[in-house]
């Protein structure tokens, strides 16, 4: 990722990127214009599953976040939706502790993409990861000309 990432939106209410779901983890994404995207966290006691580690589930809705947003990098208004996750869990992701995830964007073709999801340690070591088969949202699922009713936009700070 170059110097100058690119901020990704966030919705209101999405369980992941939702700044206004106060159950939700409030995660921001950025991309850097081509076939990544990251987002810097830590997730916090309230999503753990035994102590000290965060919930399996969670987990895999960060995979998910992540590698999804790979299709909308160039065109935020496009939605997809994921129509397979394979998860692979290598590690215990800790709580309270600085992570990353990365997605990257590995092939696109018609309504179709394939991208690969992490979450990494502070130190850079793969902690879980998935690959996912994305498909474009199919039209007339929801208006997406309303996507600000939606709450999908880039919020100030």
């Amino acid at each position: 990722m170059d110097n100058s990432p690119i901020r990704q939106p966030n919705s209101r209410m999405c369980f992941v990127c939702g700044l206004e779901n106060r159950a939700g983890l409030q995660l921001r994404f950025y991309d850097d214009g081509e076939d990544q995207v990251i987002c810097d966290f830590v997730v916090t006691s309230k999503h753990q599953s035994y102590p000290g580690r965060v919930h399996g589930g969670v987990i895999a809705a960060i995979l998910d976040e992540a590698g999804g947003r790979t299709a909308t990098i160039n065109d935020h208004n496009r939605f997809f939706v994921t129509a397979s996750l394979q998860v692979r869990y290598r590690q215990p992701v800790p709580l309270e502790t600085p992570l990353r995830a990365v997605g990257k964007l590995q092939k696109r073709v018609g309504r179709r993409a394939q991208a690969h999801s992490e979450i990494r340690s502070g130190e850079g070591e793969v902690l879980a990861e998935a690959d996912l088969l994305l498909i474009d949202m199919p039209a007339g699922t929801f208006d997406t000309s309303q996507a600000d009713q939606l709450g999908w936009r880039v919020y100030d700070d």
